[in-house]
């Protein structure tokens, strides 16, 4: 059976620089101020699977495709976090990030410093017990604050999230401090609302996608010269996309812009809008919903969204559809609610084009987001709750949380009506 916009529906089961150690989480906003120059309107129409939570991410496994569970909490953890594959480099040989310095300054933000030491991710508490309530999550690698440990529990802050992890899993003091130097990442911050990336360095090339203040992204190469830039539009630009641009007037330019990962893309920005330093991740700001529907999102919508989580910190592979083995972000999606008998389209573009849209005022918890730059979508992901998303964003990040508007959508899409 298909309903009005295509979606097949079964059944829903009720289910060099210095490493700066910065932990704030930037704020939700629908609404975002252009830059760089006025911004013509853009409206928001706005396997097997580890499945049971696991203080590090590892757990039991049912078969996708059966039957979700009602609720998946509270299982005892493994005695050790599941091994997953490193994640794929970012970037090709050809185009690669630049190495950061032999000798990196670190600049601590807090007298001492953890970092999560798991494959996947490290449920932060309310309490420090596994019955303590789900208050955020510490993907690998990513740092914290810790104020003291206690009978094998820390008590730590990372971002906006305050709660306790299981000390086990932390690196801690001087090795935190050595470790951080190899795993922080080069980032260029936006420092201004609503910022236009470009598909080249110049402000006469095409829109890539515009980008929400205060939102960190992995800087791909910093200083970008003739030869470089040759190289990169030889590979992923094609001709078309240069008759507009005066080429000497970008290549005499080149030292003002930088390279950066946009999920699984390339863009540039100019620099004097970004502040551009080595971070870790930060933990994310999120519980859990309840699939009994009292929590005012329906438990066939609750559902969804808590079995998505489940990934979190699992592979993104281009152009693969497994949830635990790697997945791009259509392909996450398409699997996620093929779960539950939906049956989305391959490409984020036909998702977009086979979803309903709704308006940002009105999104809901397992709604979909659809981004990309004048009416191009290039990228999808799940609405959560509480203003954030989960997506397979990039080899670097793998399946990660984020602030829904990190960059602006194109579309809000609805798969469950309800």
């Amino acid at each position: 059976m298909r309903n009005s916009f295509g979606i097949r529906k079964a059944a829903v089961f009720g289910l060099a620089g210095a490493i700066v150690l910065s932990f704030g989480l930037s704020s939700v906003s629908a609404s975002i101020v252009s830059t760089e120059e006025p911004l013509a309107g853009l409206n928001i129409s706005a396997d097997r699977f580890i499945v049971a939570e696991v203080e590090a991410g590892a757990a039991s496994a049912i078969t996708a495709g059966s039957p979700a569970p009602a609720y998946v909490s509270n299982i005892l953890p493994a005695e050790e976090p599941e091994a997953a594959p490193a994640p794929e480099e970012i970037l090709s040989e050809e185009i690669q990030a630049e190495e950061k310095e032999e000798h990196v300054k670190l600049n601590l933000n807090y007298d001492r410093l953890g970092i999560a030491k798991v494959d996947t991710y490290l449920n932060v508490r309310s309490k420090p017990s596994l019955k303590g309530k789900t208050v955020g999550k510490l993907t690998k690698n990513s740092g914290c604050h810790i104020y003291n440990v206690k009978k094998g529990w820390a008590k730590i802050v990372s971002g906006k999230v305050k709660g306790y992890v299981k000390a086990e899993y932390l690196v801690m003091d001087e090795k935190a401090e050595e470790l951080a130097v190899k795993v922080g990442k080069k980032v260029a911050t936006v420092k201004t609302g609503a910022l236009r990336v470009r598909a080249l360095p110049s402000t006469d090339s095409s829109i890539y996608s515009v980008l929400s203040k205060d939102e960190d992204f992995e800087v791909c190469r910093e200083k970008i010269s003739e030869e470089w830039i040759e190289k990169f539009i030889s590979k992923h630009i094609k001709k078309r996309q240069l008759k507009e641009i005066d080429y000497k007037a970008m290549i005499k330019d080149l030292s003002n812009w930088v390279c950066i990962s946009v999920d699984n893309d390339y863009a540039f920005v100019a620099k004097e809008y970004v502040d551009i330093s080595y971070k870790l991740n930060r933990a994310v700001k999120i519980g859990d919903l309840a699939t009994d529907g009292s929590g005012g999102v329906s438990s066939g919508r609750a559902s969804i969204v808590e079995y998505a989580k489940q990934f979190l910190g699992n592979r993104y592979v281009y152009g693969g559809t497994s949830l635990t083995n790697g997945t791009d972000c259509s392909g996450f999606t398409m699997g996620v609610f093929g779960h539950f008998g939906y049956g989305l389209p391959r490409t984020s573009g036909s998702q977009a084009a086979a979803t309903r849209s709704v308006s940002s005022s009105d999104v809901k918890p397992g709604d979909l987001f659809f981004y990309g730059s004048s009416g191009h979508v290039n990228h999808v992901a799940i609405y959560i709750g509480s203003g954030m998303i989960i997506h397979a964003s990039n080899p670097s990040s793998g399946i990660k949380i984020s602030n829904a508007y990190y960059r602006q959508p194109v579309k809000i899409g609805r798969v469950v009506n309800d």
